[in-house]
């Protein structure tokens, strides 16, 4: 049975949004912490390593969001559950 057009055209198009919208957040995110790391860091240089630490457990928990983003999109392209 051949899949309805429409349907795989929207799970395209929804797919191409997940990703999207999941890259520009984690991107947003990504900058922001970066950013106010750095100028914690350049205030108080003695806590360089901490802000350093938590920075970058931030960033890994930004990328997983990402990376969720990227799983809906496959789920959508591969295996949707609409046909």
């Amino acid at each position: 049975m051949a899949a309805d057009p429409s349907i795989l055209s929207s799970s395209v198009m929804a797919a191409a949004g997940a990703v999207g919208l999941a890259g520009i957040g984690a991107a947003i995110g990504i900058g922001i912490s970066s950013s106010k790391a750095l100028e914690g860091m350049a205030r108080q240089p003695d806590a360089e390593p901490l802000l350093a630490r938590n920075m970058i457990l931030a960033m890994a928990f930004m990328e997983a969001i990402a990376i969720y983003g990227l799983v809906v999109a496959l789920i959508l392209l591969f295996a949707n559950p609409f046909k």
